[in-house]
């Protein structure tokens, strides 16, 4: 797509300094800027890019005063880090506008498909699901028996939602996601093996949730796994059966969080922290990257370490267990020093 400066900065409330049909096509950084290309400067860090720059056009606040001559058209907005998010935003709004359905797909009949949906190229939506208004089925998703999306979700390519599970309003579910899979549920039994038990629950997700590729979500032994409202769920994460995830927390990549554990709204969880099942997580709790959660955490709580406790506890742990080879060392040639003293004694 193709846009003028003059569109650009109708768009973003905007005026023009420069060339006002002056062409651009995509984006790129001020320090890499390209002929077609629309920048931003927000940090004065770069400021001195915007002279060099061969972006077609910049975006720059109102009090921006150059210096030096500039051979880039300018777009003066109120708040330039802003505008550029917001256009990046329509931007990506126009390239996912799909419409319509593609061949081959396998839509039941009893199933309900609302108004101005896309459903791609080998879509399949089972018995008696229901795909409300506006929702996007990209190539190859796969919604279950009695599967429900709401309103203005999008569901990319690959992604599986097992029968009965719910998806709320305004969600977004990344390509390879799989949720409503069997919860890992096992017994052991007297033929010293382990006898599967039955996860006849399902899988909430309420609405306004992004859920990153390739995550998992079980479904529940029995009642459902809930994510609520607003919560952000990075790639390669692993939610097992009736976990409950609380409004607005975010969790970065490769987190493991273990079945019946329940956490609480605006928690910040890092990449790669692993949490055992059957616990509490309070509100508005951080957890550090890399941490092993095995107890309860209370309301505002920041931890950190394997296992996890206080992050100012082991921020000071940390200064002394780095030196561990030094102190051992010092503790060594001490033994000795004492033991010659010992074997002098008459």
């Amino acid at each position: 797509m193709i846009f003028t400066a003059r569109q650009i900065a109708g768009i973003l409330n905007g005026t023009v300094e420069g060339n006002p049909d002056a062409l651009v096509s995509t984006v790129s950084k001020i320090e890499e800027g390209v002929s077609g290309s629309l920048s931003f400067l927000a940090n004065p860090k770069y400021t001195e890019y915007i002279y060099t720059t061969k972006a077609s056009a910049v975006i720059v606040g109102k009090d921006f005063k150059p210096l030096q001559h500039l051979n880039t058209t300018l777009i003066r907005v109120d708040d330039a880090y802003q505008s550029f998010a917001k256009l990046l935003e329509y931007y990506n709004k126009l390239n996912k506008n799909k419409q319509g359905r593609e061949e081959p797909n396998n839509v039941s009949p009893s199933a309900k498909i609302g108004s101005d949906v896309y459903i791609g190229a080998f879509v399949y939506i089972g018995e008696n699901a229901e795909i409300a208004n506006s929702v996007k089925l990209y190539p190859g998703t796969y919604i279950g028996d009695n599967v429900k999306v709401g309103a203005n979700s999008t569901l990319f390519q690959g992604v599986k939602v097992y029968h009965g599970c719910v998806i709320g309003n305004d969600c977004t579910v990344h390509a390879g996601v799989v949720i409503g899979g069997d919860g890992f549920g096992f017994a052991p039994n007297a033929e010293n093996n382990y006898a599967k038990v039955p996860q006849i629950g399902n899988v909430v997700i309420e609405d306004r949730v992004e859920i990153g590729a390739n995550t998992t979500i079980d479904r529940a032994t029995l009642g459902s796994t809930i994510i609520r409202k607003g919560v952000k769920l990075d790639n390669l994460i692993q939610i097992a059966h009736n976990v409950e995830i609380g409004e607005n927390t975010v969790i970065a990549a490769q987190t493991g969080i273990a079945g019946s554990t329940k956490i609480g709204k605006n928690c910040m969880i890092g990449g790669q922290v692993g949490i055992i099942g059957h616990l509490s997580i309070g509100d508005s709790v951080m957890i550090a990257a890399q941490s092993g959660i095995g107890g309860n955490l209370k309301d505002g709580e920041i931890v950190q370490g394997s296992p996890a406790f206080g992050v100012g506890e082991y921020k000071r742990s940390y200064v002394v267990f780095r030196k561990l080879p030094e102190l051992n060392a010092k503790i060594a040639e001490l033994e000795k020093k004492l033991n010659e003293t010992i074997d002098r004694r008459p």
